[in-house]
């Protein structure tokens, strides 16, 4: 289940949803508006089934919210931008099943993604092309 923070603009949203990518947001269709960021996310994610969080909150991108039971992709790209890298991360092939997602979180800029990984003790650097 591919979760939107709600800092991401109504305008990715609806243009995942002309691309059929499955999306929730959190406010509009899960947990509510204003929810608190870690306090409250986390245990939203660990209560639903199979979540990748996708949010351009930088503050996620923390080695110790690795969970088997959610991922996290933190995009540091536009707001304008956010749906395309989010299309273009769930075609990479290191991310392109939930099985490979969950237990990371990974950092996506417009060059190279960061992953932290469940049980991996250092960072691992993903190119991927333009």
């Amino acid at each position: 289940m591919n979760i939107l923070d709600e800092n991401i603009i109504e305008s990715q949203r609806q243009l995942l949803r002309s691309w059929r990518i499955r999306v929730k947001q959190i406010g509009h269709d899960v947990g509510h508006k204003g929810i608190k960021d870690r306090e409250q996310i986390i245990p939203l994610l660990q209560a639903l089934r199979r979540p990748v969080l996708f949010t351009r909150d930088l503050g996620f991108f923390d080695r110790r919210l690795c969970h088997a039971k959610y991922g996290i992709v933190c995009l540091a790209v536009g707001a304008q931008d956010v749906a395309t890298f989010i299309r273009r991360f769930l075609r990479h092939p290191a991310f392109d099943t939930i099985a490979v997602r969950m237990g990371k979180v990974v950092q996506v800029s417009e060059t190279v993604a960061r992953m932290w990984a469940l049980g991996q003790p250092d960072a691992i650097r993903i190119d991927w092309e333009s």
